[in-house]
């Protein structure tokens, strides 16, 4: 087996345009560790299995984060809605997990002050809501200054005029954390890749492989070339999020405790056509609580929660959610009048949630467990966003004890807690804002206009430099194909660092463009093909292929399914 000794990535390891080498290199190999599934659990896994010094790969059949893990509400929470289920451990944990995940990647995670509206016979009363939050700030283990506070009616209507006054009480002030929830995902595999870890993605699990009755790796097919080949793993790990019990199947280990699918809707506005000015979570006629959050001169709101049971790759808005968010902003946000033709774009996310008989999809636990089949696969199932860390610490926790079982000895604890991903070493947070005013100094000097400057430090964090030095292949192509080259350098970086493969890769996730600037990409979405096309060489038919691809992604976004 595998020598157990992590190697550091070279600059070629997370390279698109080197993706065909990397896949070679990955057939045939033997590994401590193989993890099925690019999400943000598989990519914490990966980490977490890098600092443990351990020879680790990792496969995902779509783009890194596609599925859930850019799908989320795109905030690393607290789990406030979880004390009215009485989940206190929930609570606790995420709460504190949340201030890991800002303080190892402020660049990615930043504090966003939210209002909780009080309303004559709503869902929440004064006093309910100031114990609440209370008992939360101690659950979670929230910091002094970010400690929730009561507000009357008048400083509630000044922080958001647009809220619904009628019957309104007060409200209560407390912080959650919002993400990009792409990014952190590919921000924590970029560091597992850089500690050694061997990540490629499109490349899926076909089926697995045994030895005397054991996993023992996995077949696996390059989804976009066709090649199959083997991979060895001494234990394999099932980190697939919707796809989870697709994988059990495989394993014939689909018993006992199964996922329940529930889809969750958003939809984003023109910050013009919903002028909000400070996050809001209010809850609905129906009882759902519902975020509506400022970012970017845009403004979503969401989210939905209903069984869902079609394609998992594929979710889609449908009328009945799309009117069903419109009425409860219009319900809290009155003088707004939002109608269907102002949804700028949207998304939908599927949630793999571990079934509880009886209990409706608002119900359901966000609890993770570990599944364990007759065979050493370790599936990791359930679980939030916020807690990607501790849930990885949990499964290699596991995944030790068949290590040590098999004789391998030298697994290490976790060493992920203290740890900054990639482009996390700012300084933590209390020193994130002074790097980011050197930093785009920098970036001034290089030839970029301030605002452009500052947006990309505080989207690169500490990776800025490496993006800087595209600078002089970023001008010259700008000039070339006419777009901006801010937009080249984010790019170059994409394929080159972050391993794009294809323009909705760049769109969708590494810029979020599509969901958050869509005129960006319709002004700049040909010149970006043909330029992706020449670098990777790709035929007629390929090309046309990922044109018609991204056309479908901007359609949907917009588009509601019957």
């Amino acid at each position: 087996m595998a020598s157990g000794k992590g190697q550091q990535g070279s600059t070629d390891s997370f390279n698109a345009l080197k993706r065909d080498e990397q896949f070679n290199k990955l057939l045939g190999q033997e590994y401590d560790l193989l993890i099925i599934g690019g999400g943000i659990t598989g990519a914490g896994i990966a980490l977490d299995a890098a600092t443990r010094g351990l020879k680790a790969a990792l496969v995902e059949m779509q783009d890194f984060a596609a599925g859930t893990s850019s799908r989320s509400t795109k905030l690393v929470h607290g789990g406030l809605r979880y004390l009215k289920q009485k989940e206190f451990g929930v609570v606790a944990e995420v709460g504190k997990e949340r201030a890991i995940v800002y303080e190892n990647g402020p660049h990615v995670t930043t504090p966003e002050w939210m209002l909780l509206p009080i309303y004559k016979g709503g869902t929440f009363g004064t006093f309910s809501t100031s114990i609440g939050l209370r008992l939360y700030d101690f659950l979670a283990g929230v910091k002094r200054g970010e400690r929730r506070k009561m507000l009357g009616v008048s400083e509630t209507t000044r922080r958001e005029p647009l809220l619904k006054q009628q019957g309104l009480k007060g409200s209560g002030y407390y912080v959650e954390y919002r993400t990009d929830d792409a990014r952190l995902t590919i921000e924590v595999l970029k560091k597992a890749v850089e500690l050694g870890v061997h990540a490629i993605s499109y490349v899926k699990a076909d089926s697995l492989l045994y030895e005397n009755g054991r996993v023992a790796g996995a077949e696996l097919r390059d989804q976009l070339t066709g090649k199959i080949g083997q991979v060895k793993a001494l234990v394999t790990i099932n980190a697939a999020g919707p796809w989870v019990d697709t994988i059990r199947e495989k394993d014939d280990s689909k018993k006992g405790k199964t996922l329940h699918h529930t889809k969750g809707v958003h939809l984003v506005f023109d910050q013009q056509r919903f002028p909000l000015e400070q996050a809001v979570y209010f809850d609905s006629d129906d009882g759902r609580m519902l975020f509506a959050i400022p970012r970017d001169g845009k403004t979503y709101i969401g989210t939905t929660d209903t069984d869902y049971r079609l394609d998992l790759a594929h979710p889609r808005m449908t009328t009945k959610d799309r009117q069903y968010i419109l009425n409860a902003a219009n319900d809290m946000f009155p003088s707004l009048r939002l109608r269907a033709e102002d949804v700028e774009s949207s998304w939908a996310g599927v949630r793999p949630l571990i079934h509880q008989e009886g209990k409706n999809p608002s119900e359901i636990s966000r609890r993770d467990e570990v599944l364990v089949s007759p065979s050493g696969l370790l599936s990791m199932a359930g679980g939030k966003l916020t807690g990607y860390r501790k849930m990885a610490e949990t499964v290699m926790n596991q995944a030790a004890e068949q290590f040590a079982k098999a004789g391998r000895e030298g697994i290490g604890e976790s060493k992920t807690m203290t740890l900054p991903i990639s482009g996390g070493d700012v300084g933590g947070s209390a020193g994130y804002e002074a790097y980011v005013t050197d930093k785009t100094a920098a970036a001034v000097a290089a030839g970029l206009a301030k605002p452009d400057a500052e947006r990309l430090v505080r989207r690169f964090g500490s990776n800025m430099d490496t993006v800087l030095r595209l600078m002089p292949e970023a001008q010259e192509e700008a000039i070339r194909r006419r777009l901006p080259v801010t937009l080249l350098l984010e790019l170059l970086y994409a394929i080159r660092y972050e391993m794009t493969c294809r323009p909705v890769d760049f769109w969708i996730r590494r810029s979020g463009s599509l969901l958050f600037d869509r005129s960006r990409v319709q002004r700049c979405k040909d010149s970006v093909h043909r330029y992706m096309a020449e670098l990777f060489g790709w035929s007629d038919g390929v090309s046309v292929a990922y044109a018609d691809e991204l056309e479908r992604e901007l359609r949907m976004a917009v588009t509601p399914e019957e």
